[in-house]
């Protein structure tokens, strides 16, 4: 077919126009350099409500006060909330931000100076359709390293089951009717130990971005059995030693997620019984990479923290275990992000009498051999050096054990932050 001459031209200037905007926009994402980027400043892990109880009902006509603990600071926060893993259509009714009441314990009470409502495309309420996330309207606030925040969101008809994740380690609050702007917490009647419903993310702009690292995990990376209200999971108290550098750093997100294995979805049943399954636990690890890794705001470094579950709940093989660390390796850096990797801790004398066994403790160790001296990955941290039993190397160390023989204590967790070499991150 003959094309004339100034349709060619008309085409080749809009090409180059599209072409032009897309490379301008590319240089906003995912880490791209520009005056005053978006970068990640926290995050967890979501999935779908469990088969009964509260996340499965949802929430009607109710207030829900989270409260959580940015990495970076900056002058401007936008939130991201989710119902990827919805049934139906939720309806925000209302959300604001705040910081914590400093001057009571209640930590439900927020600083009523600091209350700012939130919009999503310029509206105060807003629908996220099923499947789907809602990102809010950039706000001015001032947010400095490491501070608490307190997100206050309003669901005025029935969500269905929630998106959310379950072991927040943090209490949260929910409340009947439209609580979103009390600057006390007293009318959040119901306090919950376990959940963040809805909130994915928080963003901050800032003048001197260094990214943001995902770290993808299990409950180990979830801080189970470290205190509660007090961020001593170890990709907290790696933001920690960040900030306490007094220079720019990543933002640091936390996408540990209790009971998460490489290759089998948390409805899967363990092999010996002693785990029955839960929507709670998320899909397999590889599956997870497009929810919870690759979307994250200016993400360039992931570290992966998994396989332990794969050993005591599935029996997986060394050769399982190490093709999905491999697969995931090579996904990551498909992306251009730097790739770390972490070698499995110990866990014999957990409870269950098949939950450790001496052949799950050779495929353990056939994995660590394997990612010492494997140079496929940008870095290893070799967290079972740093936790294991000098005496009994397939133990935790007395000083590092929650007591379950598997999760670390505080102080386990402060180890692993302290071995992380902060150049491998920076």
């Amino acid at each position: 077919m003959h094309v004339p001459k100034q349709w060619r031209a008309v085409a080749l200037t809009a090409a180059l126009t599209l072409a032009g905007s897309t490379l301008a926009g590319a240089s906003y994402g995912g880490g791209g350099q520009h005056a005053n980027p978006w970068v990640g400043t926290w995050a967890t892990a979501v999935t779908h409500g469990n088969a009964a109880g509260s996340t499965n009902l949802g929430l009607t006509d109710q207030s829900v006060r989270l409260v959580v603990r940015p990495s970076v600071g900056g002058d401007k926060i936008r939130i991201r909330l989710s119902n990827i893993y919805g049934e139906k259509t939720v309806t925000v009714g209302a959300a604001t931000v705040a910081k914590p009441n400093k001057a009571t314990p209640e930590l439900s009470d927020i600083d009523p100076n600091t209350l700012r409502t939130l919009t999503f495309s310029g509206s105060g309420t807003a629908s996220m359709v099923k499947g789907s996330e809602l990102l809010s309207d950039p706000l001015q606030f001032e947010l400095g390293n490491l501070d608490d925040l307190v997100v206050s969101l309003y669901f005025p008809v029935n969500t269905g089951p929630t998106t959310f994740h379950g072991s927040s380690l943090q209490e949260n609050f929910v409340g009947p009717s439209n609580l979103v702007t009390e600057s006390g917490g007293a009318a959040y009647t119901l306090t919950r130990r376990c959940c963040f419903f809805f909130l994915s993310g928080v963003d901050v702009q800032t003048e001197d971005s260094r990214g943001s690292i995902v770290v993808l995990g299990d409950s180990i990376t979830d801080g189970t059995a470290s205190t509660f209200n007090a961020n001593n999971r170890w990709p907290d108290q790696l933001a920690e030693r960040l900030a306490a550098t007094g220079k720019p750093f990543p933002g640091v997100l936390n996408a540990g997620l209790a009971g998460s294995r490489l290759n089998h979805d948390g409805t899967e049943p363990s092999d010996n019984g002693a785990f029955p399954g839960f929507h709670e636990v998320g899909v397999n690890a590889l599956a997870r990479l497009n929810e919870d890794v690759f979307p994250q705001t200016g993400v360039r470094t992931v570290i992966t923290e998994l396989g332990v579950n794969d050993l005591w709940m599935s029996d997986d093989s060394a050769a399982e275990i190490i093709g999905a660390l491999r697969q995931l390796n090579t996904q990551v850096k498909q992306r251009g992000l730097r790739s770390i990797v972490s070698t499995i801790t110990p866990f014999e004398g957990m409870g269950g009498t098949d939950s450790w066994t001496p052949a799950k403790e050779a495929n353990r160790q056939a994995v660590n051999s394997y990612l010492r001296s494997s140079r496929e990955f940008d870095g290893v941290l070799d967290f079972d050096k740093v936790l294991r039993d000098p005496a009994a190397p397939s133990k935790l160390n007395p000083l590092y054990d929650s007591g379950d023989h598997i999760h670390p204590n505080d102080a386990g967790y402060q180890a692993m932050a302290a071995s992380v070499p902060l150049k491998l991150v920076r």
